[in-house]
């Protein structure tokens, strides 16, 4: 870092600071709203790489997936006006999802503001609902200060993403430069001691408890603690929408996901326990299946919530006890209990998990293909495979018959954001090379973001895309099915070729229908490396896992 004698170009004091506090790449489009911070990462390349991709909904979901997998802000730098909204999409996604996240974005000068000047927008308010905090830096001198704030308050408590608007005049200014900043850390904190001796009395008078986890903030020392846990105390561990790689799922304790569609076994589990343990969830709609398997304010079920935020404890729910604390904190604490009452939690968790692995077996559903493919694809893949996924209603069989088995390998996004699959892909093979790395999307999914295969391509990356293919909008069409049946309306799609489309990005594809053809598919894949695509043929009447249109 420059020395506290030294002037600095606002930009490059801009750039200085992210490499100080560690970040590694950026995810943008690049616009002329920021050219001088473009101009000082040209400078910075074998510290900080920018990468080009091509539209700002794509950069910013790939900039999530960098932060959900590094537990650091993602960074995203995008333009001002339509740069900026585009970049909303994925923004929505790590304020939903709890991913520590930085967007910048080019802003009008200083001396244009307030007349709607070209692209002009306040973005205090645009995104006051879907970030952390909103901020425009207008005194170059204070970049330090606001760009550290940044990184604490988008790591701290309930991590979330955080804008900062850089009006174009400031950042060809020079500054004095500041002393070195002190790289952000998320802040510890410990749960309440009487409140935790108050959670191992409620837990040994328990006859049914189930410890439910979720949400943002976790690491792996807190993973390791919770597992731990578990298995002392012989609790049975599910975890909320989409975050199933919290735990390994081949572990004995490890019961089940709360998805977006019911599970019946978990619904019996939840509505038959006494005292629900939930460490991290916010306990949404989808996870608590419109709020009706848990009902607020007060649950049937004693509700110990533990969350990283305190505005969160209460906010829908009435705890039976709060504990406000981080959750590698809370994890470490309970891991460190001698038992209390395994014996007579041990039989049930037995039995859940057995409910577990019978739900999760293919067979069960007889003839359905996507269950058979699916189900290959979690035995072909090594335990650290990445799997990053989109919204629709492929993914049912994707979280249903995947076993996740390692940190960080899935990437899905709770807000149900179509279109997350390929550019999470871009972020996971950015960030972590070495694994293998598999975007999961529907066709509808595929094409809202497919142009980021050209970003694939450019950053000579390596991942395999399997698109599920059956022509239409599956979710949208099987609530159609179920509330207007044969009153098809806005759901039919007409595609392209998506082999050809692959190929001209220099990508490998092939076309399947089953899981014979599949299965040297993928083998293929893994062994060529580069950029794959695998299209997998629907029957357009299988609308949802075992279930068909007649």
């Amino acid at each position: 870092m420059p020395t506290q004698a030294n002037t600095r170009r606002a930009a490059d004091h801009l750039v200085d600071l992210l490499v100080a506090q560690g970040s590694t790449h950026v995810f943008g489009v690049p616009g002329e709203s920021y050219l001088p911070v473009l101009d000082a990462l040209h400078e910075r390349e074998d510290e900080i790489s920018f990468i080009t991709c091509r539209q700002e909904g794509g950069a910013a979901m790939a900039a999530e997936a960098h932060g959900k997998l590094t537990g650091r802000p993602g960074i995203c730098m995008v333009t001002r006006g339509p740069g900026a909204t585009n970049a909303s999409s994925g923004l929505h996604v790590a304020y939903q999802d709890s991913t520590p996240m930085i967007v910048f974005i080019g802003q009008v000068a200083r001396d244009m503001v307030e007349r709607e000047a070209f692209q002009e927008i306040d973005y205090r308010r645009m995104f006051g609902q879907v970030a952390k905090w909103v901020a425009e830096i207008d005194d170059p001198s204070r970049l330090q200060e606001y760009i550290s704030r940044a990184y604490r308050v988008a790591l701290s408590g309930r991590p979330g993403p955080v804008v900062l608007s850089l009006p174009e005049d400031m950042l060809y200014e020079d500054i004095a430069v500041p002393k070195a900043p002190r790289k952000a850390a998320a802040p510890r904190f410990q749960p309440n001691p009487d409140a935790m001796d108050e959670l191992r009395e409620r837990l040994a008078s328990a006859k049914q408890p189930l410890i439910m986890i979720g949400g943002g903030g976790w690491s792996e020392k807190g993973i390791n603690a919770l597992e731990s846990f578990a298995k002392t105390q012989g609790l049975p561990v599910t975890v909320s929408l989409r975050c199933q790689s919290l735990m390994n799922n081949d572990h004995p304790n490890y019961v089940g996901h709360f998805s977006v569609g019911p599970t019946p076994y978990l619904k019996d589990a939840l509505a038959q326990t006494d005292l629900l343990l939930a460490i991290g969830p916010r306990l949404g709609e989808m996870t608590t299946q419109g709020y009706t398997w848990l009902k607020p304010p007060v649950t049937e079920q004693d509700l110990i919530h533990v969350f990283a935020e305190p505005e969160e404890l209460g906010r829908v729910y009435e705890p039976t006890l709060a504990l406000a604390s981080d959750m590698e904190s809370f994890c470490e604490a309970v891991a460190e209990w001698g038992p209390i009452a395994p014996d007579k939690f041990m039989r049930r968790t037995e039995r859940l998990r057995q409910e577990f692995e019978t739900y999760v077996a293919p067979e069960t559903l007889g003839d359905d293909p996507l269950a058979s493919i699916f189900g290959h694809l979690a035995d072909a893949l090594p335990a650290d495979a990445i799997v990053c996924n989109g919204a629709g209603n492929y993914a049912a069989w994707l979280h249903r018959f995947y076993k996740y088995r390692s940190a960080g390998s899935q990437l899905a996004p709770t807000s149900g954001s179509m279109g997350y699959g390929v550019p999470a892909a871009v972020g996971a093979a950015v960030t972590a090379p070495e694994r293998e790395v598999y975007a999961i999307a529907g066709d509808g999914c595929f094409m809202m973001t497919c142009q980021e295969l050209a970003t694939a391509a450019q950053h000579n990356l390596r991942f395999t895309v399997i698109v599920v293919n059956n022509a239409r909008y599956g979710t949208i069409r099987a609530h159609q099915e179920r509330e207007f049946p044969g009153r098809v309306s806005g759901t039919e799609m007409i595609n392209p070729d998506f082999c050809e489309f692959a190929r001209s990005f220099g990508a490998h594809a092939a076309r399947v229908e089953n899981v014979e053809d599949f299965r040297p598919a993928l083998s293929d894949a893994r062994a060529r490396g580069g950029i794959n695509l695998i299209e997998v043929m629907q029957d357009t009447n299988l609308i949802a896992p075992g279930k068909w249109l007649i």
